[in-house]
């Protein structure tokens, strides 16, 4: 008996080993001022910005409710990572935990799905960033594949030269965001409270019992816009990446992961709900950032422009932290067989240079 202890025991302390060694040449260089940016950066994005006024066309003030109800199962899911990051902080994140606990089946599966999942997403962000900039009337004849490429090349550069320019960058994209809602949230709080009308409406819950109620056509509706709202809350489990390469992370993890759900309820909850006593939810369009719709009312000038400057910074964040994420889990899964091999090189800033420039010619 005590001899299947110890070989059970010698086994488990060899697999651990190797999995360890899957994290030579990585390094911890983000700070936790970096760690928590990129947490709140994770959870704000062009879903916010641009999908919300879709989204209030489509469900009314319910579109609160669902941001609510999918925040906290994203909480949840982000909670149950923070305790494998604890038992041991790994680049490879939940692809290194499904090869310790489920096989090397169950991280092949895991991996290739991420990576396409973000490569894709890369393509839409490379995209919107085109579109974002013939906003401008100037740039009207510059054709969209050279700001494609310029985007690719400026985070991709980023990418290569370090983490810590990684990571330098996603908190100024991060801190722009941020600094967007809470303008938004301290404007609108004050003009609400001030009573003011705006666009021709008093402003308050009455907007809501108003225009259809909280469920203005039905409860399907919302129930359909469970898919796109989990879409919006993608990159939040960046954390967990980050976590193999932060100086220190049994200390900034868990205080990153755990401020998700406030910021989750202040900025995607707190706004939508401000959104709809400040003007009825069919104010909203389709293609329109609400928050320019908002400001717009207040005739505040050259908001779209200001507003699209915020879209394009979360777009290129969004790129940014795909590059990030899928070059630490190609590398984890070359490390286990379930990649090619050239997917585990590292360059000597301690990049895994391979599998970003796998993501970026897919792109």
């Amino acid at each position: 008996m005590n001899t299947k202890h110890e070989n059970a025991a010698e086994h488990h302390a060899a697999k651990r080993h190797w999995l360890n060694s899957h994290e030579a040449g990585y390094h911890k260089a983000m700070g936790n001022r970096q760690v928590q940016m990129i947490a709140i950066g994770g959870a704000i994005g062009t879903g916010l910005f641009l999908g919300a006024g879709a989204r209030l066309q489509m469900a009314g003030p319910a579109l609160a409710l669902v941001y609510l109800v999918c925040g906290i199962f994203s909480f949840f899911i982000l909670r149950a990572l923070g305790e494998l990051v604890l038992h041991r902080p790994s680049s490879g994140s939940f692809v290194s935990y499904a090869r310790e606990f489920l096989g090397e089946k169950a991280a092949y599966v895991a991996g290739w799905m991420y990576f396409v999942n973000w490569a894709m997403t890369g393509i839409v962000d490379i995209t919107a960033v085109a579109l974002y900039m013939h906003y401008w009337g100037a740039f009207g004849d510059v054709p969209q594949w050279v700001f494609a490429l310029g985007a690719l090349a400026i985070v991709g550069t980023m990418n290569m030269i370090g983490v810590k320019w990684f990571a330098e960058m996603e908190f100024w994209f991060a801190l722009v965001k941020v600094l967007a809602i809470v303008a938004f949230l301290v404007v609108g709080t004050i003009f609400l409270g001030s009573g003011k009308p705006l666009d021709g409406n008093a402003t308050g819950f009455h907007l809501i019992t108003d225009n259809g109620g909280f469920f203005p056509h039905g409860l399907l509706p919302a129930l359909v816009l469970v898919q796109g709202v989990v879409f919006a809350f993608a990159s939040i489990e960046l954390v967990g990446t980050a976590a193999g390469e932060c100086k220190d992370p049994e200390t900034m993890v868990p205080k990153a992961i755990n401020s998700v759900i406030w910021r989750i309820g202040l900025f995607y909850v707190g706004s939508v709900v401000l959104l709809v006593l400040l003007l009825p939810w069919n104010a909203y369009q389709a293609g329109q950032s609400p928050f320019v719709t908002f400001f717009s009312k207040l005739g505040v000038p050259y908001i779209g422009s200001v507003m699209n400057i915020v879209v394009l910074t979360a777009a290129l964040s969004s790129l940014n932290s795909g590059l990030y994420s899928t070059g630490r889990i190609l590398r984890s899964m070359s490390m286990g067989g379930s990649a090619p091999k050239f997917m585990s090189k590292m360059s000597r800033h301690h990049v895994p240079y391979a599998g970003i420039l796998a993501t970026l010619g897919y792109m």
